[in-house]
């Protein structure tokens, strides 16, 4: 059986959907003509202001439920021709409460996966993170899908989430060789976008920067400036994740990273630039000691996250580049405040 899924006229459930990722996609595949989109979410992370601006499309239906209890996921997914895998722990969650990580992050997996096999869906997408790579020395270069993962030194909710990320992955080729659903895993660079969330130290760095820039204090950069980070920006990711159920790829892992890698000195002078002073000159960044809990995911020189196996396997590549991302993350976090929005 192919393992294409026409996104047109076809039911999707997003676990984990009152999100950034969430309701970004669920925009993507009601623009492509999906006949219903489900938003399946707990809330403990998410929040219905994600998905406010979607609230209303008659195609789309907000479920209230926890992967951790399958009988919700098997009630929401009845009928469901495609599962998206959003919900998780991502490392800062992990570090306060590691047992609810593992359990949404290995156990919701299994259940989702569960409710997609026990409901016959055809495809499952598996939000997994350039996290199962690991963290600490490698060399310069590019990481590419065989990476090998690697926890030396690094903080033990790193290498949970991480760790986890791995296992999720895992089941997910378990239940295609036991029972033949099919799957593609999309490994997220940090997601940035249009209803930013607050999960992620990186992507919290660009609002913590921006954030200073507007209150006219100088913004920080950790360390000498040159640590490489990659962002890939949410429009891009829910493109990907529409790609994934209409290839006929199956069991595949691929890297979704944004066109290029950028240093957190460039980053910071970008956002600065962007974001404007009352139109004073930009302030010159201040250099500072190392980024609180900070995780590198590379301690030596530049490196790129390679997504050209995500063009061979779903046909996609990265359109959005870092300027306009952030032009697009700041117009929407300056319409949110003249809105008076908290």
């Amino acid at each position: 059986m192919p393992a294409a899924l026409p996104v047109a006229g076809n039911r999707f459930v997003i676990v984990g959907g009152a999100s950034l990722v969430g309701s970004a996609t669920a925009g993507e595949l009601l623009d492509h003509g999906a006949a219903e989109v489900v938003l399946f979410d707990n809330f403990a992370f998410g929040s219905e202001q994600a998905v406010a601006h979607l609230k209303d499309h008659p195609r789309l239906r907000l479920v209230r439920g926890d992967v951790m209890r399958l009988p919700d996921l098997l009630r929401a997914t009845e009928g469901a021709a495609g599962l998206l895998l959003l919900a998780a722990y991502m490392t800062l969650s992990m570090d306060r409460d590691p047992w609810g990580g593992l359990d949404v992050n290995i156990r919701g997996v299994q259940n989702a996966l569960e409710a997609a096999r026990a409901n016959r869906a055809r495809k499952v997408v598996f939000a997994s993170s350039n996290a199962v790579y690991g963290y600490g020395p490698k060399v310069a270069g590019e990481l590419v899908e065989d990476t090998p993962f690697h926890s030396v030194g690094a903080p033990p909710a790193a290498i949970l989430y991480g760790a986890s990320k791995i296992i999720g992955e895992q089941l997910c080729r378990d239940y295609h060789r036991r029972h033949g659903l099919d799957y593609v895993v999309l490994r997220y660079s940090t997601v940035y976008g249009e209803r930013q969330h607050y999960r992620a130290a990186n992507a919290l760095y660009i609002i913590e920067t921006y954030d200073r820039v507007r209150r006219g204090e100088r913004p920080q950069v950790f360390g000498d400036g040159s640590e490489t980070k990659h962002f890939v920006y949410v429009g891009d990711l829910a493109r990907a994740n529409r790609m994934a159920f209409e290839a006929a790829a199956t069991d595949v892992a691929v890297n979704c990273s944004g066109p290029a890698p950028i240093t957190t000195l460039e980053l910071v002078r970008l956002v600065t630039r962007l974001a404007g002073a009352g139109g004073h000159p930009a302030p010159e960044p201040e250099f500072v000691g190392e980024e609180p809990g900070k995780v590198r995911l590379t301690s030596g020189g530049a490196f790129r996250i390679a997504h050209e196996a995500a063009e061979r396997a779903i046909g996609w590549r990265p359109l959005v580049d870092m300027e306009e991302g952030l032009r697009r993350l700041i117009a929407w976090r300056e319409g949110k405040e003249g809105r008076g929005a908290g």
